[in-house]
């Protein structure tokens, strides 16, 4: 089995969010995948058991509207996007499966 069975970059074809699985498009082989889990990888957060919050924003110009404020700060896991680049690892037996382990950004 060579690198290229293993390690695969494709692009999302469609997405389930509830399930965290995605299929993806290998235009290399021509093929699409079956649904694959997304890795979990953990959300990076300042600290743990109190709210997130935005860093303090000072205000300025005396307008109402550029007051200090703070703002929730709302964080989620990574999913990709239809028409997202993923980097997906198959596992190296007959007819493994595979796993998004994440995204890729395009360089060319």
């Amino acid at each position: 089995m060579q690198i290229e069975d293993i390690v695969r970059e494709g692009k999302v074809t469609a997405v389930n969010n509830g399930k965290r699985i995605a299929k993806v498009w290998f235009d290399a082989l021509g093929i699409e995948s079956d649904w694959l889990p997304v890795l979990i990888n953990r959300d990076f957060i300042p600290d743990y058991n109190v709210p997130q919050r935005t860093e303090f924003e000072a205000g300025g110009a005396g307008y109402p509207a550029f007051e200090s404020h703070k703002h929730d700060l709302i964080i989620k896991p990574y999913m990709p996007k239809v028409n997202d680049l993923v980097l997906v690892l198959y596992f190296p037996v007959f007819n493994g499966d595979g796993v998004i382990l994440g995204g890729v950004k395009p360089w060319r």
